[in-house]
Parts: C-alpha cells; structure tokens; sequence
C-alpha cells in the first residue's frame, strides 16, 4: 500500500504542519485523511483546510467531526454523534489507496489516543491492520526523549514499521537541551525531517518542506549533517 500514517507524540507537537509537508513534497496523485476531527465546529476549517493552504494538495477526506476538543471518544460521546468504526476507516482508507499514489492519514494526538468507546482502537491498531508505515512527529526540547521512546517501542511491539522521526519544530535559537536531543532521537529511528520553528506562516512553505524533510519523502535535508552541525 501506498499509505503513511503521520502520528505524534502527543498534542501540539506539529502533526498538521508535518502532514502539509509531507505532502507538499509527495509526487503524483496525493489524498489526505484526517480520521476524526475534534475540537472544530461543523462549517469552520479544520485540520485538512490548513494541510491545503500549506501544501496546495486539495484532495481531503473527513470522516468525522465532533465539536468538542477532545480524545475522538470522549468527543463523540459527548456530542451524541456516532463514533467512528475502526472497519469503515480502514475500509475508507483501502479504498483511496487503490485511487491515489499517495495516502497520508494524520491521527489524532498521539499514537495510542481511542477513537471508540468500545473497542477503542488507536492509530496503532490502524497501521497494523494496513500492515503500512507511521512517521512519528515528536518535539525538540525538554522532555521529549521519554515521550518518543514511549511511541517508538510500542510501535516495535506491535511489529508497526517506524518510517521516520520528524522534529514538529525547530527553535530558530535551540537551547542546551534541544540540541543535544538531537542524537538520542537520531538513535531511536530514522530522523526523517526537522520543520523550523513558524514554518505555518512562512510564504514559501513547499521550497521550506524539501528542504526539512529527507529524500525518502520528496525532500533534501540530510539528517547526519544536522545532527553534527547542532549537536554539542
């Protein structure tokens, strides 16, 4: 399958941007999928609106919306809207896969977040079943060694093949701490990509994503050079 999903560890640490770029730089015909959308009202943009305007990609799928900002199974229970079942998104996403040479689904928080109450399958469970790759996006300083060891090792537990490590965001003044992260993360898997700091608001958004992302996503950052120019 031609399917990555694009994880976190946690919220805030740059999915949305990270999905924009990965498929700013994604060749032939590309489809972004947001499982469940939280935390945005029923006619405001959302997640997939910012993924358009940053990368021009404008094939989007939804598959549902719960106002409220929370976990998809918190939020689907307290709107009374229907969760969404863990067969009708692989089913959905299966499908655009076989329409499409490039399928990118950002989750939801993090790697282990439900989507339903009952079952409460997470984007692990998504990635498993797809037998398809996960990039984890993962922040830069104090704190984010644990986190990302964490999401890795339960990646490699579930024999879920890690693509890639992508720092959601580089300081333009990276203390003590985020510079020597750098080599630990590098450590635990491929450093796919480094997207700097405010990269959301910068105007040349597609030439910024080849240049923070590898050649295996469409890009030219080399991360070995990166790490020895910033690593203490």
């Amino acid at each position: 399958m031609s399917v990555l999903i694009v994880t976190g560890t946690g919220t805030g640490v740059g999915k949305t941007v990270a999905t924009a770029a990965l498929a700013a730089c994604a060749g032939g015909s590309v489809a972004v999928v947001k499982p469940a959308q939280t935390g945005v009202g029923r006619c405001a943009p959302g997640d997939l609106a910012e993924v358009t305007r940053l990368s021009g990609v404008t094939e989007m799928h939804e598959f549902a919306r719960y106002p409220d900002p929370l976990s998809p199974h918190h939020a689907a229970r307290v709107s009374g809207l229907a969760e969404l079942e863990f067969a009708d998104a692989a089913r959905r996403i299966a499908d655009l896969d076989a329409l499409h040479d490039q399928v990118l689904v950002e989750g939801a928080g993090g790697l282990l977040v439900p989507f339903t109450s009952g079952d409460r399958w997470t984007v692990a469970d998504l990635a498993g079943s797809l037998h398809v790759p996960v990039v984890v996006v993962t922040a830069a300083g104090l704190g984010t060694l644990n986190h990302t060891a964490l999401t890795v090792g339960r990646l490699a537990e579930d024999g879920v093949e890690l693509a890639g490590l992508v720092i959601g965001s580089w300081p333009d003044a990276p203390d003590l701490a985020a510079r020597c992260n750098v080599a630990d993360l590098a450590a635990m898997g491929p450093l796919a990509g480094v997207l700097p700091e405010h990269m959301a608001g910068m105007r040349d958004f597609r030439t910024r994503a080849r240049a923070a992302l590898t050649p295996r996503f469409g890009g030219r950052f080399d991360a070995v050079s990166f790490g020895n120019a910033v690593t203490p």
